[in-house]
Parts: C-alpha cells; structure tokens; sequence
C-alpha cells in the first residue's frame, strides 16, 4: 500500500488517488455541491438512501392508530347525534336557528359522552377476561385475538378519555363567557321583573348543579391520578401493588364519579316527555349505558362467592376436567 500513488504513510489513501474510483467519487461530490448551490432536490441515488433511510418510513404511533380511529368514530357519532337533537330539530320543528350551539354546547355535549364511553371501554375487556377465566375454571389458554387486541389498547383508550375529559372541563369553563349566555342571561333578568318576582332562587336547580359539578371536578381529579400514574417515569417508581391499586381502585372510582356526574346533570329529565325530541333519548342516557354495564359486571365480580373462585383460578387452581385437554399455556394478563 505504501508503494502506491497518492498513499500517506501515515494514514488511509486519500481520495484524490489516481484510481478510477476515486475519479468517479469527486464527480458525484461535484455534482452533489451542485444541485445544492443551485437549490435543486436532485440528488444521487446513493445520497437518496442515505439522507432517507428506510427507518423513516415507518408508521408513525402504531400503538395509536386503531385507538385513535376508535375514538373518532365515536366522536363523530356523538356530534352527530347532539346536532340532531340540539339545532336540526329546534330548526325544523320550532323554526329556531340554534346554529350558534354548535362551537360550544354540541362540541362540549360530544366530548363527555365520547369520554366516558371510552373510560368504559378500558375496564370492559378486563371483565370479559375474568368472566372467560371463570368460565374456563383456569387461567391458562389464551385469549381470542380481538379480546388480546382490546386488552393491549387500554392505556391508549384510558390518556384518550382523559384528555377528551379535559377539554370538557375546559369548555364548561368557559361558558359565562358566550356572548349568547350574556343576552339570555339579561333576558331571565327581564322576565323576571316583568314576572313581579323578587326571588329567582329554585332549590331543585341549585342541588343539581352544586351536587354535579363536585362529582365532575372528582372524578377529573381521580382521572388525573390514573393517568399520571401511566407515565414510564412514575410507573416505573411504583411497585406492582401500588400501580395496581391506582389503576384499579382509582380507575373505578374515577368511572363510578363520572357516572353519577352524568346521572345527576340529566336529574329528572329522564322522566320528562319534553327531553325526549324526535323519540330520541337524552345523551345522558345514551352516554351512561356502558358505564353502569361495566360497574355492574365490576359489582357481580366482588361478591365473594366470585372473588373467592378468581383468586384461586389466578393463583394456579384449575377446576377438574377429564384427561385429554390442550396443553395450558399461561395468560400474562396483570389487571382486570
């Protein structure tokens, strides 16, 4: 090597070597210098791969991308619906042009309903899978593939109920600050004196509000918790006990407060025709299905008769069954 042209004895050969390949690799960094004095993006082929490497093109979030489709599916419905109700109808049977609903009131109508329907979602599969462990008397064999889907996708789901959560609480913030809450505000003001009323107060009204707002605010706040705990950082500052009790007492908490704060915002009106437009239930209604599913199948589970037979099953007992059977292979399933 020493005795070739160009060659350093005290280093590798430099590329203004008299080979030929080091001729064509000067061209192809000229013509590099080139295209980027010119502003041109033609570049080599070999450059291309380099500066794009197939890495790059990998899909972005694939742990997100069903969650999130999910989760838009069911927004659009529940915008649909509360547009239905709350400006088609006044529209058509009233002669009303409620349009100015949509921004706030529709938007924030869609956001809880979406929310605590995911919320539910996330302890649904849990359940599932413990009725199945119960059913089958053990907990080895696997789960069906969309059950194992559902199951992996409960912290996506679980961030996603709380962040559509929290743009509720913002929304319903910023509701003395409508234009329109100001002119019906000033108009309840007019009837009022034209009503010869010197007391506005309605004790019903006033239980309502104060009762559902607190459970709102605690069931946001019992939310918080669960999805700070989710954070790498903090998880990973949690023993196996604690993440468990904040996922699972907390979670159900949070689920339970969220309920009663639904329930409690629609009050009577489940009972009232009036709430009923076009035969179509109230969203509270629609919106608290799942939820009291999930804390009735939560609910069934914690009967001791129940909770007995789930911990043995999860510690190894397995229920007698004739020889023959598939060989077991162990679920690695952490929370229900």
């Amino acid at each position: 090597m020493h005795g070739e042209p160009g060659a350093s004895p005290s280093g590798p050969p430099k590329i203004c070597s008299g080979k030929r390949e080091g001729s064509a690799l000067l061209q192809e960094v000229d013509r590099c210098e080139e295209a980027v004095e010119s502003g041109t993006r033609a570049l080599p082929a070999p450059l291309e791969e380099i500066e794009f490497p197939v890495s790059a093109r990998h899909p972005l979030f694939p742990p997100w991308r069903l969650p999130l489709k999910l989760v838009a599916i069911l927004l659009a419905f529940t915008f649909l619906y509360s547009f239905l109700r709350d400006v088609i109808q006044p529209s058509v049977s009233l002669g009303r042009r409620d349009f100015y609903k949509v921004p706030v009131l529709v938007v924030n109508k869609a956001l809880p309903w979406t929310s605590i329907t995911i919320l539910a979602l996330v302890y649904i599969p849990g359940l599932l899978a413990a009725g199945l462990q119960l059913y089958r008397g053990t907990k080895y064999g696997r789960f069906p593939g969309w059950l194992e889907l559902w199951l992996t996708m409960r912290k996506q789901l679980g961030l996603l109920s709380f962040f559509l959560a929290s743009l509720h609480a913002i929304y319903s913030l910023c509701y003395p600050m409508r234009r329109s809450y100001r002119y019906k505000l000033l108009n309840w003001a007019y009837q009022q004196v034209q009503q010869n009323r010197e007391d506005a107060w309605v004790a019903d009204d006033v239980w309502r509000m104060e009762v559902y707002i607190s459970l709102g605010v605690l069931g946001l706040a019992a939310l918080s918790a669960v999805a700070v705990s989710s954070i790498p950082s903090v998880s990973s500052s949690l023993t196996w006990t604690e993440m468990q009790c904040i996922q699972r007492t907390l979670g159900y908490g949070a689920l339970l407060l969220c309920t009663a704060h639904a329930l409690v915002f629609g009050w009577r009106k489940w009972a009232e025709p009036g709430s009923y437009a076009w035969y179509t239930p109230p969203s509270f209604i629609l919106a608290s299905v799942l939820p009291l599913l999930a804390l009735s199948a939560k609910a069934t589970l914690l009967l001791p008769c129940m909770t007995r037979r789930l911990t043995r099953i999860r510690r190894g007992w397995e229920r007698p069954r004739p020889l023959g059977g598939n060989q077991r292979q162990e679920l690695s399933v952490t929370s229900y």
